[in-house]
Protein backbone atom coordinates (compact mmCIF):
# COMPACT_ATOMS: atom_id res chain seq x y z
CA UNK A 1 0.00 0.00 0.00
CA UNK A 2 1.43 3.69 -0.97
CA UNK A 3 2.44 5.95 1.84
CA UNK A 4 0.19 8.94 2.07
CA UNK A 5 2.08 12.55 1.77
CA UNK A 6 -0.43 15.04 3.61
CA UNK A 7 -0.16 18.56 4.34
CA UNK A 8 1.91 18.97 7.46
CA UNK A 9 -0.22 20.76 10.63
CA UNK A 10 3.08 23.32 11.34
CA UNK A 11 1.26 25.87 14.15
CA UNK A 12 -1.83 26.03 16.46
CA UNK A 13 -4.01 27.87 13.96
CA UNK A 14 -2.61 26.93 10.90
CA UNK A 15 -5.34 25.67 8.44
CA UNK A 16 -3.88 25.35 5.00
CA UNK A 17 0.02 25.35 4.04
CA UNK A 18 1.21 27.15 0.43
CA UNK A 19 3.63 24.67 -1.56
CA UNK A 20 6.47 26.84 -2.23
CA UNK A 21 8.66 24.23 -4.32
CA UNK A 22 8.73 20.69 -4.67
CA UNK A 23 12.21 18.92 -4.45
CA UNK A 24 11.40 15.61 -6.10
CA UNK A 25 9.39 14.27 -9.52
CA UNK A 26 7.20 11.86 -10.51
CA UNK A 27 9.79 8.55 -10.74
CA UNK A 28 12.44 9.64 -8.43
CA UNK A 29 13.85 7.52 -5.64
CA UNK A 30 13.37 9.02 -2.38
CA UNK A 31 14.17 8.16 1.16
CA UNK A 32 12.55 8.52 4.43
CA UNK A 33 14.42 11.91 5.89
CA UNK A 34 14.79 13.23 1.91
CA UNK A 35 13.68 16.63 1.57
CA UNK A 36 10.38 16.25 -0.33
CA UNK A 37 8.82 19.92 -0.60
CA UNK A 38 8.70 22.89 0.75
CA UNK A 39 5.06 24.91 2.50
CA UNK A 40 5.03 27.96 3.60
CA UNK A 41 2.50 29.28 6.53
CA UNK A 42 2.28 32.66 7.84
CA UNK A 43 4.78 31.88 10.13
CA UNK A 44 7.58 29.84 8.65
CA UNK A 45 8.89 28.40 5.51
CA UNK A 46 9.91 24.52 6.32
CA UNK A 47 11.08 21.75 4.33
CA UNK A 48 9.27 18.43 4.71
CA UNK A 49 11.03 15.38 4.66
CA UNK A 50 9.61 12.35 2.78
CA UNK A 51 8.63 10.19 5.47
CA UNK A 52 9.35 6.85 3.85
CA UNK A 53 11.23 5.00 1.99
CA UNK A 54 10.08 4.48 -1.97
CA UNK A 55 9.47 6.27 -5.11
CA UNK A 56 7.52 9.10 -5.62
CA UNK A 57 4.54 7.58 -7.64
CA UNK A 58 2.18 10.66 -7.38
CA UNK A 59 2.39 14.74 -6.91
CA UNK A 60 -1.40 16.26 -6.42
CA UNK A 61 -0.85 19.22 -5.63
CA UNK A 62 1.27 22.29 -7.82
CA UNK A 63 3.83 24.83 -6.77
CA UNK A 64 2.04 27.75 -5.87
CA UNK A 65 -1.33 25.42 -4.89
CA UNK A 66 -2.42 26.39 -1.26
CA UNK A 67 -3.90 23.12 0.50
CA UNK A 68 -5.85 22.41 3.77
CA UNK A 69 -3.94 20.58 6.10
CA UNK A 70 -4.94 17.29 6.45
CA UNK A 71 -5.10 16.69 2.91
CA UNK A 72 -3.08 14.05 0.63
CA UNK A 73 -0.90 15.91 -2.06
CA UNK A 74 1.51 13.28 -3.00
CA UNK A 75 1.98 9.10 -2.92
CA UNK A 76 5.04 7.27 -2.24
CA UNK A 77 5.04 3.36 -3.32
CA UNK A 78 7.81 0.77 -3.81
CA UNK A 79 7.86 0.42 -7.70
CA UNK A 80 8.57 3.26 -10.03
CA UNK A 81 6.92 1.57 -12.44
CA UNK A 82 3.48 2.24 -10.38
CA UNK A 83 4.31 6.36 -11.46
CA UNK A 84 0.86 8.28 -11.78
CA UNK A 85 0.12 11.59 -11.96
CA UNK A 86 -3.14 13.14 -12.36
CA UNK A 87 -4.37 15.39 -15.52
CA UNK A 88 -4.23 19.31 -15.58
CA UNK A 89 -7.94 20.85 -15.53
CA UNK A 90 -9.26 21.01 -18.78
CA UNK A 91 -10.94 23.27 -20.91
CA UNK A 92 -14.61 23.04 -20.92
CA UNK A 93 -14.96 25.59 -23.36
CA UNK A 94 -12.05 24.17 -25.91
CA UNK A 95 -12.81 22.90 -29.26
CA UNK A 96 -13.13 19.09 -29.65
CA UNK A 97 -9.66 17.29 -30.58
CA UNK A 98 -7.92 17.09 -33.88
CA UNK A 99 -6.58 14.21 -35.48
CA UNK A 100 -3.45 14.66 -35.04
CA UNK A 101 -1.20 12.57 -33.11
CA UNK A 102 0.93 13.80 -30.59
CA UNK A 103 4.23 12.29 -29.63
CA UNK A 104 4.37 10.88 -25.84
CA UNK A 105 6.61 12.24 -23.56
CA UNK A 106 6.50 14.46 -20.82
CA UNK A 107 4.10 17.63 -20.56
CA UNK A 108 5.04 20.71 -19.54
CA UNK A 109 2.13 22.74 -18.03
CA UNK A 110 1.14 26.36 -17.48
CA UNK A 111 2.48 26.73 -14.01
CA UNK A 112 1.20 28.62 -11.32
CA UNK A 113 3.20 32.03 -10.46
CA UNK A 114 0.62 33.19 -8.26
CA UNK A 115 -2.29 32.56 -5.46
CA UNK A 116 -4.85 33.86 -7.69
CA UNK A 117 -3.61 33.59 -10.90
CA UNK A 118 -6.13 31.45 -13.11
CA UNK A 119 -4.54 32.04 -16.41
CA UNK A 120 -1.15 32.89 -17.81
CA UNK A 121 -0.03 34.67 -21.16
CA UNK A 122 2.59 33.25 -23.11
CA UNK A 123 4.57 36.02 -24.15
CA UNK A 124 7.33 33.76 -26.65
CA UNK A 125 8.76 30.70 -26.90
CA UNK A 126 12.83 30.39 -26.83
CA UNK A 127 12.53 26.75 -28.28
CA UNK A 128 10.80 25.51 -31.79
CA UNK A 129 9.40 22.37 -32.34
CA UNK A 130 11.97 19.69 -33.03
CA UNK A 131 15.36 21.85 -30.93
CA UNK A 132 17.06 19.91 -28.53
CA UNK A 133 16.43 21.19 -24.80
CA UNK A 134 17.84 20.65 -21.66
CA UNK A 135 15.95 20.44 -18.25
CA UNK A 136 17.48 24.03 -17.09
CA UNK A 137 17.18 26.10 -21.00
CA UNK A 138 14.51 28.82 -20.63
CA UNK A 139 11.46 27.00 -23.18
CA UNK A 140 9.27 29.87 -22.60
CA UNK A 141 8.40 33.57 -21.24
CA UNK A 142 4.80 33.42 -19.50
CA UNK A 143 3.50 37.10 -18.03
CA UNK A 144 0.85 36.96 -15.07
CA UNK A 145 -0.87 40.35 -13.58
CA UNK A 146 1.70 41.12 -11.73
CA UNK A 147 5.13 39.84 -13.12
CA UNK A 148 6.88 38.04 -16.42
CA UNK A 149 8.94 35.10 -15.81
CA UNK A 150 11.15 32.88 -17.65
CA UNK A 151 10.30 29.08 -17.33
CA UNK A 152 12.75 26.40 -17.79
CA UNK A 153 11.69 23.45 -19.61
CA UNK A 154 12.13 20.77 -16.51
CA UNK A 155 13.24 17.91 -18.24
CA UNK A 156 16.00 16.64 -21.26
CA UNK A 157 15.16 15.88 -24.64
CA UNK A 158 13.52 17.07 -27.51
CA UNK A 159 10.68 19.79 -28.26
CA UNK A 160 7.67 17.76 -29.86
CA UNK A 161 4.77 19.35 -29.68
CA UNK A 162 4.06 23.42 -28.80
CA UNK A 163 0.39 23.93 -28.15
CA UNK A 164 0.15 27.48 -28.13
CA UNK A 165 1.32 30.24 -29.68
CA UNK A 166 2.88 33.56 -28.27
CA UNK A 167 -0.06 36.13 -27.86
CA UNK A 168 -2.07 33.08 -26.28
CA UNK A 169 -3.42 33.12 -22.60
CA UNK A 170 -3.86 29.23 -21.27
CA UNK A 171 -5.03 27.83 -18.14
CA UNK A 172 -2.99 27.00 -15.09
CA UNK A 173 -1.97 23.19 -15.23
CA UNK A 174 -3.17 22.67 -19.18
CA UNK A 175 -0.50 21.31 -21.17
CA UNK A 176 1.52 23.77 -23.29
CA UNK A 177 4.35 21.44 -24.86
CA UNK A 178 5.85 17.99 -25.09
CA UNK A 179 8.87 17.20 -24.85
CA UNK A 180 10.35 13.83 -25.68
CA UNK A 181 13.51 11.98 -24.93
CA UNK A 182 14.06 11.02 -28.62
CA UNK A 183 13.59 13.59 -31.38
CA UNK A 184 10.25 13.50 -33.05
CA UNK A 185 9.66 12.62 -36.80
CA UNK A 186 6.61 15.08 -36.93
CA UNK A 187 7.48 18.03 -34.66
CA UNK A 188 3.75 19.34 -33.77
CA UNK A 189 3.07 23.14 -33.54
CA UNK A 190 -0.33 24.49 -32.76
CA UNK A 191 -2.19 27.31 -31.64
CA UNK A 192 -4.75 26.69 -28.68
CA UNK A 193 -7.89 26.81 -31.01
CA UNK A 194 -6.28 23.72 -32.73
CA UNK A 195 -4.28 21.94 -29.96
CA UNK A 196 -4.57 18.21 -29.69
CA UNK A 197 -5.75 16.16 -26.76
CA UNK A 198 -2.41 15.49 -25.27
CA UNK A 199 -2.33 11.80 -23.25
CA UNK A 200 -0.70 12.50 -19.91
CA UNK A 201 3.41 11.76 -20.01
CA UNK A 202 5.28 9.85 -17.24
CA UNK A 203 6.04 13.37 -15.65
CA UNK A 204 3.40 16.25 -16.06
CA UNK A 205 3.95 18.50 -13.51
CA UNK A 206 6.71 21.39 -13.44
CA UNK A 207 7.37 24.22 -10.71
CA UNK A 208 8.11 27.70 -12.70
CA UNK A 209 11.42 28.31 -12.10
CA UNK A 210 12.41 32.45 -12.82
CA UNK A 211 16.61 32.66 -13.56
CA UNK A 212 18.66 35.46 -13.99
CA UNK A 213 20.09 34.32 -17.34
CA UNK A 214 21.92 36.69 -19.98
CA UNK A 215 19.74 38.17 -22.66
CA UNK A 216 16.71 35.77 -23.33
CA UNK A 217 17.37 33.88 -26.89
CA UNK A 218 14.34 35.10 -29.52
CA UNK A 219 11.89 32.07 -30.30
CA UNK A 220 12.75 30.54 -32.93
CA UNK A 221 9.56 28.82 -33.70
CA UNK A 222 7.36 30.43 -36.77
CA UNK A 223 7.97 34.42 -35.21
CA UNK A 224 6.18 35.92 -37.95
CA UNK A 225 2.80 34.21 -37.14
CA UNK A 226 4.07 34.42 -33.60
CA UNK A 227 4.77 37.99 -33.18
CA UNK A 228 2.02 39.13 -35.31
CA UNK A 229 -0.34 37.68 -32.31
CA UNK A 230 2.05 38.78 -29.44
CA UNK A 231 0.15 42.41 -29.10
CA UNK A 232 -3.18 41.25 -27.43
CA UNK A 233 -5.43 43.99 -28.46
CA UNK A 234 -7.53 46.18 -26.34
CA UNK A 235 -5.51 45.07 -23.12
CA UNK A 236 -2.60 47.78 -23.03
CA UNK A 237 0.08 44.94 -21.67
CA UNK A 238 3.61 45.48 -23.62
CA UNK A 239 4.89 41.98 -24.04
CA UNK A 240 8.50 42.12 -23.09
CA UNK A 241 11.41 40.11 -21.34
CA UNK A 242 12.01 40.37 -17.41
CA UNK A 243 15.59 42.07 -18.57
CA UNK A 244 14.67 43.97 -21.29
CA UNK A 245 11.95 45.68 -18.76
CA UNK A 246 14.76 46.02 -16.13
CA UNK A 247 17.08 47.64 -18.40
CA UNK A 248 14.65 49.58 -20.21
CA UNK A 249 14.15 51.11 -16.56
CA UNK A 250 17.57 52.16 -15.66
CA UNK A 251 17.83 53.58 -19.07
CA UNK A 252 14.79 55.65 -18.54
CA UNK A 253 12.89 53.91 -21.35
CA UNK A 254 9.54 53.93 -22.21
CA UNK A 255 8.43 50.66 -23.84
CA UNK A 256 4.99 52.14 -24.95
CA UNK A 257 7.11 54.35 -27.63
CA UNK A 258 7.91 50.83 -29.54
CA UNK A 259 4.36 49.74 -29.31
CA UNK A 260 3.02 53.45 -30.23
CA UNK A 261 5.66 53.16 -33.59
CA UNK A 262 4.17 49.23 -34.18
CA UNK A 263 7.28 47.74 -33.16
CA UNK A 264 6.30 44.03 -33.13
CA UNK A 265 6.26 42.77 -29.62
CA UNK A 266 7.31 40.96 -27.60
CA UNK A 267 10.71 42.89 -26.94
CA UNK A 268 13.77 41.74 -25.93
CA UNK A 269 17.12 43.58 -24.80
CA UNK A 270 17.95 43.97 -28.98
CA UNK A 271 14.84 45.51 -29.19
CA UNK A 272 16.03 48.59 -27.11
CA UNK A 273 18.57 49.70 -30.00
CA UNK A 274 15.63 50.40 -31.64
CA UNK A 275 13.96 52.17 -29.18
CA UNK A 276 16.90 54.81 -28.65
CA UNK A 277 17.02 55.45 -31.93
CA UNK A 278 13.49 56.66 -32.31
CA UNK A 279 13.11 60.67 -32.47
CA UNK A 280 13.31 62.27 -29.27
CA UNK A 281 11.13 64.99 -29.41
CA UNK A 282 8.21 64.39 -26.68
CA UNK A 283 10.45 61.58 -25.22
CA UNK A 284 10.04 61.82 -21.38
CA UNK A 285 12.38 59.56 -18.76
CA UNK A 286 11.76 58.73 -15.71
CA UNK A 287 15.42 59.27 -15.03
CA UNK A 288 18.03 56.80 -14.74
CA UNK A 289 19.66 57.51 -11.54
CA UNK A 290 18.51 54.62 -8.43
CA UNK A 291 19.31 55.00 -5.14
CA UNK A 292 20.39 52.08 -3.28
CA UNK A 293 20.42 51.74 0.46
CA UNK A 294 21.09 48.53 3.32
CA UNK A 295 20.80 48.12 6.64
CA UNK A 296 21.79 45.44 8.61
CA UNK A 297 20.59 44.40 12.12
CA UNK A 298 22.27 42.37 14.41
CA UNK A 299 19.43 40.67 15.46
CA UNK A 300 15.72 40.97 14.57
CA UNK A 301 12.27 40.37 16.65
CA UNK A 302 9.64 40.06 13.85
CA UNK A 303 8.89 36.64 14.50
CA UNK A 304 8.22 36.90 18.08
CA UNK A 305 6.23 39.81 17.32
CA UNK A 306 3.96 37.70 15.03
CA UNK A 307 3.62 35.18 17.31
CA UNK A 308 2.59 37.54 20.10
CA UNK A 309 -0.03 39.46 17.48
CA UNK A 310 -1.59 36.72 16.89
CA UNK A 311 -1.91 35.00 20.27
CA UNK A 312 -2.21 38.56 21.65
CA UNK A 313 -4.60 40.48 19.37
CA UNK A 314 -6.16 37.34 16.74
CA UNK A 315 -3.71 38.88 13.85
CA UNK A 316 -2.75 35.58 12.48
CA UNK A 317 -1.60 37.42 8.68
CA UNK A 318 2.67 37.71 9.20
CA UNK A 319 2.24 39.19 5.66
CA UNK A 320 -0.17 41.78 6.73
CA UNK A 321 2.01 42.70 9.89
CA UNK A 322 4.93 43.11 7.59
CA UNK A 323 3.25 45.45 4.94
CA UNK A 324 1.73 47.41 8.41
CA UNK A 325 5.21 48.15 9.34
CA UNK A 326 6.90 48.76 6.39
CA UNK A 327 3.73 51.43 5.63
CA UNK A 328 4.47 53.04 9.16
CA UNK A 329 7.85 53.44 7.85
CA UNK A 330 6.28 55.85 5.35
CA UNK A 331 4.43 57.44 7.80
CA UNK A 332 1.41 57.74 5.68
CA UNK A 333 -1.37 55.65 4.30
CA UNK A 334 -0.26 53.37 1.67
CA UNK A 335 -0.62 50.35 -0.08
CA UNK A 336 2.14 48.01 0.12
CA UNK A 337 2.73 44.84 -2.49
CA UNK A 338 4.46 41.69 -0.40
CA UNK A 339 6.50 39.77 -2.78
CA UNK A 340 7.19 35.88 -1.06
CA UNK A 341 8.63 32.94 -3.21
CA UNK A 342 6.90 34.70 -6.94
CA UNK A 343 3.57 34.76 -5.05
CA UNK A 344 2.47 38.79 -4.53
CA UNK A 345 -0.34 39.99 -2.16
CA UNK A 346 -1.12 43.51 -1.85
CA UNK A 347 -2.28 45.60 1.49
CA UNK A 348 -4.52 48.86 1.93
CA UNK A 349 -2.74 50.07 4.99
CA UNK A 350 -4.77 52.98 6.64
CA UNK A 351 -2.92 55.29 9.39
CA UNK A 352 -3.86 53.00 12.94
CA UNK A 353 -4.35 50.30 14.40
CA UNK A 354 -2.59 46.91 12.30
CA UNK A 355 -5.89 45.11 12.85
CA UNK A 356 -7.17 47.70 9.87
CA UNK A 357 -5.02 46.40 7.57
CA UNK A 358 -7.06 44.94 4.12
CA UNK A 359 -6.31 42.60 1.12
CA UNK A 360 -6.36 44.66 -1.83
CA UNK A 361 -6.92 44.25 -5.54
CA UNK A 362 -3.52 42.90 -7.05
CA UNK A 363 -4.30 45.41 -10.31
CA UNK A 364 -3.67 48.37 -7.50
CA UNK A 365 -0.49 49.54 -8.07
CA UNK A 366 1.59 49.84 -5.23
CA UNK A 367 3.18 52.66 -3.27
CA UNK A 368 6.01 50.37 -1.95
CA UNK A 369 7.28 46.99 -2.30
CA UNK A 370 8.68 44.05 0.24
CA UNK A 371 10.22 41.73 -1.20
CA UNK A 372 10.82 38.74 1.18
CA UNK A 373 14.07 36.66 0.77
CA UNK A 374 14.51 35.58 4.17
CA UNK A 375 13.91 31.73 3.14
CA UNK A 376 16.46 32.11 -0.02
CA UNK A 377 20.35 31.53 -0.35
CA UNK A 378 20.75 35.16 -2.00
CA UNK A 379 23.24 36.85 -0.26
CA UNK A 380 23.21 40.58 -1.77
CA UNK A 381 20.43 42.16 -3.83
CA UNK A 382 21.25 45.01 -6.66
CA UNK A 383 18.15 45.00 -8.73
CA UNK A 384 17.40 48.27 -9.73
CA UNK A 385 14.83 50.33 -9.19
CA UNK A 386 11.04 48.98 -9.91
CA UNK A 387 7.81 50.69 -10.30
CA UNK A 388 8.00 51.83 -6.47
CA UNK A 389 10.69 51.64 -3.87
CA UNK A 390 11.25 48.00 -2.75
CA UNK A 391 12.64 47.16 0.40
CA UNK A 392 14.61 43.50 0.32
CA UNK A 393 14.53 41.52 3.42
CA UNK A 394 17.31 38.84 3.61
CA UNK A 395 19.08 36.41 5.68
CA UNK A 396 22.03 37.56 7.72
CA UNK A 397 23.75 35.48 10.29
CA UNK A 398 21.40 35.84 13.10
CA UNK A 399 20.26 39.04 11.89
CA UNK A 400 18.41 40.50 8.85
CA UNK A 401 19.78 42.46 5.90
CA UNK A 402 17.80 45.37 4.47
CA UNK A 403 18.18 47.05 0.96
CA UNK A 404 16.12 49.82 0.02
CA UNK A 405 16.43 50.46 -3.83
CA UNK A 406 14.10 53.22 -5.69
CA UNK A 407 14.63 55.38 -8.48
CA UNK A 408 15.66 58.71 -8.02
CA UNK A 409 12.70 60.39 -8.99
CA UNK A 410 10.48 58.16 -6.43
CA UNK A 411 11.97 59.35 -3.38
CA UNK A 412 14.77 62.16 -2.13
CA UNK A 413 17.87 61.14 -0.36
CA UNK A 414 16.49 62.27 2.78
CA UNK A 415 13.10 60.56 2.30
CA UNK A 416 15.38 57.35 1.31
CA UNK A 417 17.42 57.22 4.80
CA UNK A 418 14.11 57.88 6.38
CA UNK A 419 12.48 55.08 5.43
CA UNK A 420 15.21 52.60 5.63
CA UNK A 421 16.15 53.61 9.65
CA UNK A 422 11.89 53.63 10.09
CA UNK A 423 11.78 49.98 8.89
CA UNK A 424 14.92 48.67 9.93
CA UNK A 425 14.06 50.16 13.51
CA UNK A 426 10.52 48.56 13.59
CA UNK A 427 12.12 45.35 12.77
CA UNK A 428 14.72 45.18 15.47
CA UNK A 429 12.12 46.33 17.65
CA UNK A 430 8.45 45.95 16.22
CA UNK A 431 7.06 46.41 20.17
CA UNK A 432 8.77 49.46 20.76
CA UNK A 433 7.26 51.36 17.78
CA UNK A 434 3.81 50.56 18.06
CA UNK A 435 4.36 52.65 21.73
Amino acid sequence: MPHEVIMPALGMAQDTGLIVAWHKSPGDAVAADDVLFEVETDKATMEVAAGADGFVTQIRAHAGSEVPVGDVIALIGDSSEAVHTEEGPADATAPAATAVELPKGNNVIMPALGMAQDTGLIVAWHKAPGDSVAAGDILFEVETDKSTVEVEAGFDGFVAALLAEAGEEAPVGETIAVITATKPDKPVQASRASAPKVVPGPAAEISARAAETPAPKPAKAATPASKAAAPVAGTGRILASPKARRLALEQGLDLNRLAETGHPQPYHVADLETLKSLPTKGLETTGAATRRLTAELPSESFGGFAAWAAEAAGLKDAGALLAGLAAASLGREATVALERFGVARVFSVPVGPLGNIAAASLETAPDLIVRDLRASRISSVTLGAEDAPTLTLKQAGDGLAITLECASHQMTAAEAVALLSNFAGRMEQPLRHLL
